[in-house]
């Protein structure tokens, strides 16, 4: 309760403030919009579908290449953390490629691909899936050598190994790695869908820029930021509470 009240009262000095500086009007309106501009922008954009429509189109794109990310980080993660020579070498370069922005895929996503939703895709996955892999290795990396020893006395091999033991060791770093790549799939669509009219929310973006629309530009930016809080809170960090009270548990059962 407490938490909740202190993040209304931080929202609501936001506004004042906000409020106050548009009607001191210290920057011209055109550069600086006031609450009420921004909040008309958002009604009409909602009346007339407009950002339902680039809701629904980017939750779907960010959905497909934050799964596809999901699914080779974790195995190219686990590549990465049961071999020395590709550790050596291939991760390499992945530690030196997550330091390049996600637009900078763009022109590759470009050449490749044209203007296509494939293109938008692309430069989705490639910003969520460095993220996922290292996060994965360091899990794994992570592991106690005493459980993988544990597992191996009980007669843990192969497949029941991986499932029984490695895994549930390495969550807490896979949860991680899967939050971080969350936020960056939501980050490299929006740079993506940049490129030409897609209709998501970048576009809308793109639009309000062309027409010199600063309410309309701080409304998406105010959706794309709000939209990306509420997936990281309903599903990431219920996940991570009920990935702890388990771990919790299963240390407390142990001892």
């Amino acid at each position: 309760m407490k938490k909740s009240a202190n993040q209304l009262i931080f929202a609501a000095g936001v506004l004042v403030i906000w409020e106050i500086l548009a009607l001191l009007k210290v920057w011209p309106p055109y550069l600086f919009p006031t609450p009420q501009g921004v909040a008309e922008s958002l009604w009409d954009g909602f009346k007339d579908h407009s950002l339902w429509i680039g809701i629904v189109v980017s939750l779907r794109r960010v959905i497909i290449g934050y799964l596809i990310s999901v699914v080779l980080g974790i195995l190219l993660g686990m590549l990465l953390a049961s071999n020395k020579f590709l550790e050596d070498s291939l991760g390499r370069v992945i530690l030196g490629l997550q330091s390049l922005p996600s637009a900078c895929w763009v022109p590759i996503a470009l050449l490749w691909f044209g203007l296509s939703e494939t293109a938008i895709i692309f430069v989705t996955i490639t910003g969520s899936l460095l993220a996922v892999t290292q996060s994965t290795k360091a899990g794994f990396d992570n592991v106690p050598r005493i459980l993988s020893m544990a597992g191996r006395n009980l007669g843990a091999k192969g497949p029941q190994m991986f499932w029984h033991v490695m895994l549930p060791a390495s969550l807490p770093y896979l949860l991680d790695g899967l939050r971080q790549g969350w936020a960056f799939a939501w980050r490299s669509l929006i740079t993506g869908e940049m490129i030409y009219i897609s209709l998501g929310l970048g576009q809308i973006l793109m639009t309000g820029r062309d027409l010199n629309d600063i309410n309309l530009v701080v409304a998406v930016m105010i959706l794309i930021a709000l939209l990306g809080y509420v997936v990281d809170g309903v599903l990431f960090r219920r996940l991570d509470t009920s990935l702890r009270d388990k771990w919790g548990m299963a240390t407390a059962t142990s001892k």
